[in-house]
C-alpha cells in the first residue's frame, strides 16, 4: 500500500524557478545549480554536460508506471512540442519540486541515461523553467559523449561524505528544521541536502530498494511500524542506555566526580539480577547468566569507546555518553524522508515524524556534539566490535564536518531554543 491516495493533490510537477531580474545575481539551491547557472552565461554546453555526468540527474515518471516497471524497465514521461518533438526533461537534485502524489523522479546517471533513453527523443531538456537550464539534441553522437563523460568522471564514492547545505527552498528556522538537522550524520554519509524537505533521494526506486534492502521494509505498514520503532527509540537494544543509565545514577547519587569501573559493573549487575527475580527468572539460567556477564563486558567496551572519542576530539576530556538515542533518532529523522521517497508517507506524516526527532533529541541532549557522541557510540556498538575501523572513523569524519562547516546544520540551527525575552 502507498501513501499516494492520502497526499494532498497539487499542479507543481515539474519545477518552475523564475529567472533573476535583469541584473540581479540568481541564488541557486546548491552549489550545483550555481555552478550550472555560471556556465549556461559562458554558453559552455560541455562544462555544463561534465557537471551532469559528476552528479547525475533525475526524470519524471507516472507513479503507476514506475510501480508496475521492472528492474530492466525505464518508463519516462515525455512532452510532445507543438512541432512535433519529443522532449524528455531531467533536473538536477536541487531544482526538484514538492513530490506529487501521482508523479515521481526516478535518478540515473549520464551514462545510463544515454543507453536508457527512448530512440524517439529528439531533445533532453536539462533544468527547463529555471534560470540554469540547458537543451541538448538527442543523437547517436550526443549519447556517446555522455558515455565518454561518465566513465571519465562518475564515481559514487565522491559524491558521499560532504556536507551538503541548501541555499533557498528550506524549512524556516524551528522544530522542522532541527528534525532535519538530526539526521545530518545520515545525509553526509550519503551526500545529501541535509535541508530538504522536498524529498527525492536516491530517486523513487532507490529509494524503495534502499528501505527494503537495509530495513526490511517493503510497504506502508512496514514503514508505520519501522519509524515508530525509531522514534520511540526501541531499535537499539534496550539494555545498551540500561547500562549508561546505571552510571548515570551513580553519578547523581554520589553528587559528581568520576564511577569506579567495579562499582558500575556491579550496580549494572545487582540491578538486572534485581529485575530478573521479580520476573521469575531463576538464578541458574545459563543464558541468563551470559547476558550478565555481557553487560558487565559492555562496561568495559564503553569505557574503551569513550576514551577514543575523547583522544579524537569528538568528547571533551571530561565528556561521557550518557544515552545512544540520537541513534535511534538521527535514523528516525532520515527514515521519516526515505518513507517518503518511497511514496510510503505522506507529506504530513512526513513532517511530523521530522518533528518528532527534533522533539526527541531535545528531550535527550543538550548540545549538537552531545547529540553526535551519542549517535557515533550507538553506530560503533551495532557495527565496529572495538576494531575502530570505518564504522568508526567515517562517523568521526562526519562528526567534525558537521561540527566545523559554517554553512551545516550544526553550526546553523541552534540546539536548544532561546530562553524567553533572549
Amino acid at each position: 500500500m502507498h501513501a499516494a491516495a492520502q497526499d494532498e493533490d497539487h499542479d507543481e510537477i515539474f519545477p518552475f524557478v523564475p529567472a533573476p531580474e535583469d541584473g540581479a545575481r540568481w541564488q541557486a539551491p546548491t552549489d550545483v545549480e550555481q555552478y550550472l547557472y555560471k556556465v549556461t552565461k559562458s554558453d559552455d554546453s560541455y562544462a555544463y554536460l561534465r557537471t551532469l555526468a559528476i552528479e547525475g540527474v533525475y526524470y519524471p515518471v507516472r507513479l503507476d508506471e514506475a510501480q508496475a516497471a521492472g528492474d530492466d524497465d525505464h518508463p519516462m514521461l515525455t512532452i510532445e512540442t507543438p512541432d512535433g518533438r519529443t522532449v524528455l526533461q531531467v533536473y538536477t537534485s536541487g531544482v526538484l519540486p514538492r513530490p506529487h502524489p501521482f508523479l515521481v523522479y526516478e535518478y540515473t546517471t549520464l551514462g545510463a541515461l544515454a543507453q536508457i533513453v527512448p530512440d524517439g527523443v529528439d531533445v533532453l531538456a536539462v533544468n527547463a523553467a529555471t534560470p540554469c537550464e540547458q537543451y541538448f539534441l538527442v543523437s547517436d553522437e550526443e549519447r556517446e559523449v555522455w558515455l565518454d563523460l561518465h566513465h571519465d568522471l562518475f564515481s559514487p564514492d565522491d559524491l558521499m561524505d560532504r556536507v551538503v547545505t541548501r541555499r533557498t527552498g528550506a524549512p524556516a528556522p524551528g522544530p522542522l528544521l532541527h528534525g532535519l538537522a538530526c539526521g545530518a550524520h545520515l545525509c553526509f554519509r550519503n551526500g545529501d541536502a541535509w535541508n530538504t524537505l522536498h524529498w527525492h533521494g536516491m530517486g523513487y526506486r532507490g529509494e524503495a530498494e534502499r528501505i527494503a534492502d537495509d530495513w526490511g521494509v517493503h510497504g506502508r505498514e512496514d514503514w508505520l511500524e519501522t519509524e515508530e520503532r525509531l522514534l520511540g527509540q526501541d531499535v537499539s537494544p534496550w539494555y545498551w542506555d540500561f547500562v549508561l543509565g546505571a552510571r548515570t545514577a551513580l553519578l547523581q547519587s554520589q553528587g559528581g566526580g568520576r564511577v569506579d569501573p567495579g562499582q558500575w559493573r556491579d550496580t549494572v549487575e545487582a540491578t538486572v539480577r534485581a529485575r530478573a527475580q521479580e520476573n521469575g527468572t531463576p538464578d541458574g539460567d545459563p543464558d541468563f547468566a551470559g547476558f550478565v556477564a555481557h553487560l558487565r563486558d559492555l562496561v568495559g567496551q564503553v569505557l574503551r569507546y569513550e576514551a577514543r572519542f575523547r583522544a579524537d576530539g569528538l568528547l571533551p576530556p571530561d565528556g561521557l555518553v550518557r544515552t545512544v538515542a540520537a541513534w535511534d533518532i538521527g535514523r528516525g529523522s532520515k527514515m521519516a524522508r526515505w518513507g517518503r521517497g518511497a511514496r510510503y508517507a505522506t507529506e504530513a506524516e512526513m513532517h511530523a515524524a521530522i518533528e518528532r526527532a527534533a522533539g526527541a533529541a531535545k528531550a535527550a541532549y543538550d548540545s549538537w556534539e552531545e547529540f553526535s557522541a551519542g549517535y557515533v557510540l550507538g553506530r560503533c556498538l551495532h557495527f565496529d566490535e572495538e576494531e575502530f575501523g570505518p564504522w568508526y572513523t567515517t562517523v568521526l569524519d562526519a562528526h567534525r564536518a558537521l561540527t566545523t562547516d559554517p554553512d551545516g546544520p550544526w553550526r546553523t540551527v541552534p540546539f536548544k531554543d532561546p530562553a524567553p525575552g533572549v
